[in-house]
């Protein structure tokens, strides 16, 4: 399959938004081996997760442009000549989509419209992959979520997502523009920021055990989660991008492995050798918002491309301790 995927995106053209965060950044290191031209577009937003050091190994091979999406007349220009472009730039805080969520709107649905509209004028025949989450469910209905699940988002930022999303297959539909969106939930690893937990716990679970804090989990930590190792998750984006078979689809991406919360604390510890955790109640903004157990059905996506994850968690959370165990002054 690598060697598949390197004959289909070298010597391509690749634009990556928020290139500099956290997927984007190890998306572009593989794309740069692989002998893409990758440009990637960030605007460095504070707390977003930007971060330069994350392209560190092909900084001399990969060109960065610091711009917004959200300004139209840079989008205009910069989606010019692309082959593929991962849309994966984006605001990932559920909570700050509740206290700000006006911004959530302008980053998830009005940019997503601007970068549409900039390839509708000036690439129509690029193939976009947008980035989704598993925030646009909503409280899971039933297990393993497929995507004929109700979408029913308990907040401001899984309802923009879905607005983003729609807009891509809506641009497929009527315009052309070949694109995907693939639903994604969970990803860790190397490069992802360590300063909040706002982008997901358990980078931030890892950081504070690094540092042998004492780590609140908000109720009895049952709740279940899967998890997808961000060398799995590239490896779906970029099989995504190379296949027609999935314009104008929506997919699922998981692991069909859940794991409680309590159960990746309790490895954390065990790797990192450091840290406890306690047992709290939930604050009461974050329980109007939980959404209990979620894993995914992948299935459709697997049965489309052939992607399945080959890292086995214990196996991640190791290669993620160890990169930041080395490299903890550029992240915390």
């Amino acid at each position: 399959m690598k060697n598949e995927l390197e004959k289909s995106y070298k010597g391509k053209s690749i634009l990556i938004t928020g290139g500099l965060g956290f997927i984007g950044s190890n998306l572009a290191i593989k794309l740069a081996g692989f002998g893409a031209n990758v440009l990637i577009v960030d605007s460095l937003l504070p707390d977003y997760g930007g971060n330069l050091f994350n392209i560190e190994p092909v900084k001399d091979k990969v060109r960065v442009n610091f711009a917004d999406v959200r300004d139209e007349n840079a989008m205009l220009y910069l989606v010019k000549g692309h082959d593929v472009i991962f849309n994966l730039a984006g605001t990932l805080s559920h909570i700050d989509s509740m206290t700000d969520p006006y911004t959530d709107l302008e980053i998830n649905c009005r940019s997503q419209l601007t970068i549409l509209e900039a390839c509708r004028k000036n690439n129509p025949e690029v193939k976009i992959v947008f980035s989704g989450t598993r925030g646009q469910y909503g409280k899971a209905q039933y297990l393993p979520v497929d995507e004929k699940h109700p979408m029913c988002p308990t907040d401001v930022n899984g309802i923009n997502n879905m607005a983003g999303e729609w807009y891509h297959i809506l641009y497929n539909n009527v315009y052309g523009i070949r694109a995907t969106s693939l639903r994604l939930t969970n990803t860790y690893g190397p490069r992802h920021q360590m300063k909040h937990s706002k982008q997901g716990f358990l980078n931030f679970f890892l950081r504070q055990a690094i540092d042998d804090k004492c780590i609140p989990i908000y109720g009895d930590g049952s709740q279940k989660r899967d998890f997808n190792f961000i060398d799995d998750v590239v490896e779906a984006l970029l099989l995504a991008g190379a296949s027609d078979k999935t314009n104008g689809e929506v997919y699922n991406i998981g692991t069909g492995l859940p794991i409680s919360i309590l159960e990746v604390m309790k490895a954390i510890i065990k790797v990192v050798r450091k840290g406890s955790y306690k047992l709290v109640d939930f604050p009461e903004d974050k329980k109007k918002i939980e959404v209990g157990d979620y894993y995914a059905d992948f299935s459709r996506f697997a049965k489309t491309t052939g992607w399945k994850p080959t890292t086995e968690f214990d196996d991640g959370l190791k290669k993620t301790a160890e990169y930041y165990k080395k490299y903890a002054k550029h992240y915390w």
